[in-house]
């Protein structure tokens, strides 16, 4: 195929910009329409992006001739957007996550499915490297049988009105476990706090169970003194350290661990440290960018499809469903394969636009 790709942006906030940057660096792609509800704000990027169209009106954009629709505005508008996007013929890249229920998620995946275009959450941590190597280990068993992993992923603030800290951090952390392990926890228990504002969480602990006895543990802070973004595997074989907050060791291998003996006594088993070399140079807003302007082009579907955001948006809402309840443990319907066969898409032909 050849031709340009054209992509449209709805929200120039915090990520609008940077999505924008490598739209704009993709090969055979270009930004041909922003959209922001603030007029100040669409008045500055008009003045940056002479180029392109802009608008204060979604449905503009939606009448415009952009194949890509980027959705990167807060989590109570995604599914009005992500809708019309796709009954207006576009395929669409939310922000994750992908919407704030289980119904709206359903229904977005099934539109996508009936009209046979591409339907994405920025999942952008399953694109990190490290994160792509720790996935390999598992899979590959080099890791032996996973016992349990922990994550963490705390800073001071950013407070947010409109969604409680579970919803706003925990979906990077859900998103990164569903990669890594290949399937859905089959329960999920919380405890959290609104500490500052008791109607909003900003601390919570979430507790994940699977089907084969291993457990997870996910941690998520607007209320902590230090930026920590880790995410700890134990397997009987091997442990890992994934450190977001590092660049070229941010996964540590550590070939060491504990075993039952004869006695019984727990034995220590300590070996050397392996430290994988990440190319600080990758991007992974970039890789998921291209993913989504590959599964376009080639009509299939991206790593970070409908389906896999349906299946963070699940375990976000028994989260919150756990919550309300006091904290009860919330089982989920069993765990499927959330990596299936890609559903064909329709290809873009840009001389066919």
């Amino acid at each position: 195929m050849s031709g340009q790709l054209r992509f449209g942006i709805i929200g120039w906030g915090y990520w609008g910009p940077k999505i924008a940057r490598n739209i704009s660096s993709l090969r055979d792609a270009e930004l041909t329409f922003i959209c922001d509800m603030d007029e100040n704000r669409i008045h500055q990027v008009a003045m940056n992006f002479p180029t392109a169209q802009v608008s204060v009106r979604p449905e503009d954009l939606f009448a415009s001739d952009v194949d890509c629709v980027v959705i990167v505005t807060p989590v109570r508008t995604h599914y009005a957007l992500a809708r019309q996007a796709l009954l207006s013929g576009k395929h669409v890249m939310v922000e994750k996550p992908l919407t704030a229920s289980v119904a709206e998620a359903n229904d977005l995946v099934e539109l996508a499915q009936r009209a046979r275009k591409v339907l994405m959450v920025g999942h952008t941590f399953e694109y990190s490297p490290a994160v792509e190597q720790l996935r390999e280990l598992v899979t590959g068993g080099h890791m032996g049988r996973v016992f349990c992993v922990e994550t963490e992923r705390l800073n001071l603030g950013l407070f947010r009105n409109d969604i409680d800290v579970i919803w706003d951090l925990a979906p990077h952390d859900v998103s990164i476990l569903n990669y890594v392990l290949g399937v859905e926890p089959t329960s999920v228990r919380v405890t959290a706090h609104g500490h500052l504002r008791p109607a909003i969480a900003d601390n919570a602990h979430i507790d994940l169970r699977y089907a084969d006895g291993a457990t997870a543990h996910i941690h998520v802070s607007w209320m902590h003194p230090t930026k920590v973004r880790r995410v700890t595997l134990i397997g009987d074989g091997r442990m890992a350290v994934y450190d977001d907050t590092l660049q070229q060791e941010a996964l540590r291998l550590f070939d060491k661990g504990a075993d039952v003996g004869a006695d019984p006594v727990v034995n220590l088993r300590y070996g050397a440290i392996n430290i994988p070399y990440i190319d600080p140079n990758v991007e992974p807003l970039r890789l998921e960018c291209e993913d989504f302007a590959n599964a376009v082009r080639k009509g299939v579907a991206p790593r970070a499809n409908g389906v896999v955001g349906l299946a963070v948006v699940r375990i976000l809402a028994a989260a919150e469903q756990s919550l309300r309840s006091g904290g009860s443990e919330i089982a989920l319907e069993p765990a499927t394969r959330i990596r299936s066969e890609a559903t064909p898409h329709a290809a873009v032909d840009a001389h066919a636009r």
